[in-house]
């Protein structure tokens, strides 16, 4: 019998230098968000690699929402450091769908568990009341007659987004609008035609209301099982992301 083969060194590439001393600065403080990177040549001769693999590295941590890009001169041209994750995560979340490597349906239940998590949490703390007053403006935006359907998914992801923020988690916050934004297209896909989106409205502004009612009387147990039903009514009627 032969011996197995040890598995094999992952090859190292150039620009994950880079990565790696932006993230070792940005975990001792010695770059903040807002700060600019230093340019692709100092980059370069600081890591002894090309400009070509900073340009790669840059290119990454625009993608993953860690820094801004912009040409000219100034404090806001060249790589900047900003915190966007929902971007990198939303991205990943998307392609990895793609590939069918995160079924919907676990998504789905993703998003079940954190937001019912989330509305249990935040029951009894405290809300300003501008959040109070934009989860009403959202919720009456979405019962206007005639609203586009597109319009409305974008209303609905800022409402189920601003509840699990009430939590006062920023990782399940950017977490929830990750999902949002990765499972937005599947879902608008999935509803193919405007007389199955028409039955659906009603039921969906009723239950958007039971949920609001139940977050503004602090009810957390309440609004963690209407937020439930809702989830699960909503993707049972798109059934082919199942």
């Amino acid at each position: 019998m032969h011996a197995s083969e040890p598995d094999p060194t992952p090859i190292t590439r150039s620009y994950e230098a880079v990565l790696n001393s932006i993230e070792a600065d940005l975990r001792d403080g010695k770059i903040k968000v807002g700060d600019q990177l230093p340019g692709e040549r100092a980059l370069a001769l600081k890591h002894g690699i090309s400009r070509a693999s900073v340009r790669d590295a840059i290119r990454v941590l625009d993608v993953m929402g860690v820094v801004r890009t912009g040409v000219g001169s100034g404090p806001q041209s060249g790589a900047v450091v900003i915190a966007n994750p929902r971007a990198g995560l939303a991205a990943t979340l998307r392609l990895h769908m793609a590939t069918s490597h995160f079924p919907v349906a676990d998504i789905v239940q993703t998003r079940i568990m954190m937001e019912t998590w989330a509305a249990v949490e935040a029951a009894g703390k405290p809300r300003t009341a501008s959040q109070e007053a934009t989860l009403h403006q959202l919720f009456e935006a979405m019962a206007a007659p005639g609203l586009d359907r597109e319009e409305f998914h974008v209303l609905d992801a800022a409402f189920h987004v601003l509840l699990s923020s009430l939590a006062g988690n920023a990782v399940v916050t950017a977490m929830m609008e990750s999902l949002r934004l990765a499972i937005q297209g599947y879902v608008s896909e999935a509803i193919d035609s405007e007389a199955k989106w028409d039955s659906m409205v009603p039921s969906l502004r009723t239950q958007h209301g039971e949920i609001l009612a139940a977050v503004l009387a602090n009810d957390g147990v309440r609004a963690a099982k209407e937020l439930k039903n809702h989830i699960e009514w909503f993707h049972a009627q798109t059934h082919p992301l199942q």
